[in-house]
Order: structure tokens, then sequence, then C-alpha cells
């Protein structure tokens, strides 16, 4: 089986988005321990995903990145894609951190609060991630000229 990269990491998107809407039902049906135990696994999953991210633009791709060809509407509907993911994603990062740490702390008030706003967060990440690898790898044009 040939896997590459980008395919592994789209995988660990989709598998920490399906994770945190998991544990999303978990604490909505009062199951604090299968939701603290769901959460860990997604910021686990994610954290592999940053990991080998980062490892396949420094190693493999080597500061390369790979082209999206489209023109017009395409292009810019993309981009716009693309930008909100890498905002949000940076944003979302200490985010994340700050609401495991609260829940480790037992801060459960300020946990909560914090929570509402990183998980709707979180899975805009993890599910444009997920669009990002398929537009980028499946429906990008070949580019002209070349």
């Amino acid at each position: 089986m040939n896997l590459s990269l980008p395919a592994v990491n789209a995988g660990l998107n989709a598998t920490a988005a399906l994770l945190l809407v998991l544990g999303l039902v978990a604490i909505k049906r009062g199951q604090r321990e299968r939701h603290g135990h769901l959460m860990k696994a997604a910021a686990l999953v994610s954290m592999l995903f940053l990991a080998t991210y980062l490892y396949y633009h420094v190693a493999v791709a080597r500061g390369q990145p790979t082209r999206y060809h489209a023109v017009g509407w395409k292009r810019a509907a993309y981009l716009t894609l693309l930008i909100s993911h890498t905002i949000l994603a940076m944003v979302n990062l200490p985010m994340v951190l700050r609401t495991l740490w609260l829940a480790h702390r037992e801060r459960w008030d300020e946990h909560r609060r914090l929570a509402k706003l990183t998980l709707p967060i979180w899975m805009y990440v993890s599910v444009t991630g997920v669009l990002v690898y398929v537009v980028l790898y499946h429906f990008n044009p070949a580019a002209s000229g070349n």
C-alpha cells in the first residue's frame, strides 16, 4: 500500500473531526469520562497530524508548496478556504491546549466557556484540512504552459 503523507494527514484530520463529534455527543449525554478520553484522543490525533504535516513540508516537500492551478472563482474559493483554514489553525492550537489544561485542572466553568469557542474552530480546521487536501490533490487542474 502506497500512502502519501498528504493523504495520511487528511485521514488524521478526518479522524480528529470524528473524535470531536463523538466527544461532543458524549458530554451532551453526561458521559464525562468518555468525553475526556475522546477529546484527549482528538488532541493526540491532531498532534500527530501537526508532526507529520511539518515533517512533510520540511523534509519531503522541502518548503516547496503544492500549487493550485485553477483560475477565476475556483482559485478564489480555494484561497479563501486555505487562508481561513490556516489562520484558524494557528488560533486554535493555543485554544485547544488551554481548554485541555483547564479540564486537567478541573476548572470546569472556564473549561466549558472556552470549549464552546474552541470546539467549532477545531472542527472547522479539521474538516477544512480534509477539503484542502481533496481540492489540492484530486481537483487540481494541470498547470498550463508546463
